[in-house]
């Protein structure tokens, strides 16, 4: 056996994994593969800016050859696990020592209608859930732009992180539209504070987005849709921002079947294995970590599980591993270009403070710095780099 051959094969649709390989990429010694759905890395965070300014596109979609030129890239899904060995759609057979599991939440952003539907029935027979292409995801985002601007309403269901965002680009972008926002819950962002959920409430409905909660959409007729209450909505343009399925129904006919808890996800272990592999790792928003599901944290998890990595790879002592600690709550939701709504521990906060952390930018030419790239910031943001 070749000791400077182990394998790290990263099956992912999330940034964490993209920091694992970044990381395996210093070490040239091992061979690293990377298989993915897509032949690009898209900062999922930074896709709703885009939808109102497609030229953000051109930052945050990322070639994976650009920050890893000497991986092997298997653009592919994954369709099964043995303790050796992971079989992709393709038909590939790829073995490794090491595996990197971060399939995190199966991300479909904000979708229009038809092709949110669309989408389910890809899911449904594994086949390519969106463009394959950096060139034709932009291409994409030409296209959602051109959409919003023809309309002069919109409706957009689900008042979760993605709706909220999205509410706020068009809102500020785009100030002329009728904005309509529906959420099924009795107040938005749940996933955080009451106070944050009330604080960008009443940000929506300073910028003329109608708010209607404690409603959802029963039926849809020539652009009319109807909600539970039996509200009628007019709209040109609609976009579904209601859950994001768990990306590990897959795993449920391989050996980690037995490491799913009751909710799908992955069951992990202090240093971020598995439990009941040792050579397994987990990271992301499919782990059944208890804490809030943020990108920030997914780079942690993945820093976490690089080290391991590099230890066990290196033979390197188990008792010497690094160990990762549940975050304390921490979160920021965008609301357009300059403001923010934050939680941080118990404290709520929003503006342009916050927003000066993550609108401005959006982490974009921070995280393509972390990736070895330039930040390429636009005009007025130099200061940034």
């Amino acid at each position: 056996m070749c000791k400077l051959k182990d394998v790290i094969n990263s099956v992912l649709e999330l940034y964490d994994a993209v920091v694992v390989a970044e990381e395996g990429e210093a070490h040239r010694r091992f061979d690293l593969c990377f298989l993915r759905l897509k032949e690009y890395f898209e900062l999922p965070w930074a896709s709703l800016r885009s939808m109102v300014e497609p030229l953000f596109a051109e930052r945050s979609l990322i070639n994976h050859s650009e920050y890893l030129p000497n991986a092997r890239v298997v653009v592919s899904t994954a369709i099964d696990i043995t303790e050796s060995e992971v079989l992709t759609e393709k038909g590939d057979l790829i073995t490794y020592d090491y595996l990197v599991i971060a399939t995190g939440h199966v991300d479909i952003g904000a979708l229009a209608r038809n092709d949110k539907l669309c989408f389910y029935q890809a899911v449904t027979c594994r086949n390519d859930t969106g463009p394959q292409t950096r060139t034709k995801k932009l291409s994409q985002y030409e296209t959602e732009n051109e959409r919003i601007k023809s309309s002069n309403s919109i409706l957009i269901v689900g008042g979760g992180p993605t709706g909220v965002e999205l509410a706020g680009e068009i809102a500020v972008d785009f100030p002329d539209k009728k904005v309509t926002l529906v959420h099924r819950g009795s107040r938005l962002l749940e996933f955080i504070g009451p106070k944050a959920g009330k604080k960008a409430m009443d940000w929506l409905i300073s910028k003329k987005v109608e708010v209607i909660l404690g409603q959802f959409i029963n039926n849809e007729l020539d652009g009319v849709y109807e909600t539970s209450s039996g509200e009628t909505i007019k709209t040109d343009c609609y976009y579904d921002c209601t859950g994001k399925p768990m990306g590990s129904s897959w795993l449920k006919q391989t050996v980690l079947k037995n490491s799913l808890d009751i909710h799908g996800r992955l069951m992990v272990d202090a240093n971020l294995r598995v439990k009941g592999h040792k050579n397994i790792f987990g990271i992301g928003d499919i782990t059944d970590i208890p804490e809030i599901k943020q990108g920030y944290l997914a780079q942690r998890h993945a820093m976490v599980a690089a080290k391991n990595l590099k230890l066990l790879m290196t033979g390197g002592e188990e008792s010497g591993m690094a160990t990762y600690r549940a975050a304390w709550p921490l979160a920021f939701v965008s609301l357009g270009r300059n403001d923010a709504v934050a939680q941080i521990l118990f404290i709520t906060m929003i503006g342009y403070i916050p927003g000066m952390i993550k609108s401005r930018d959006l982490f974009v030419g921070k995280t393509r710095k972390q990736l070895g790239l330039t930040s390429d910031l636009p005009l007025g943001l130099e200061g940034d780099r």
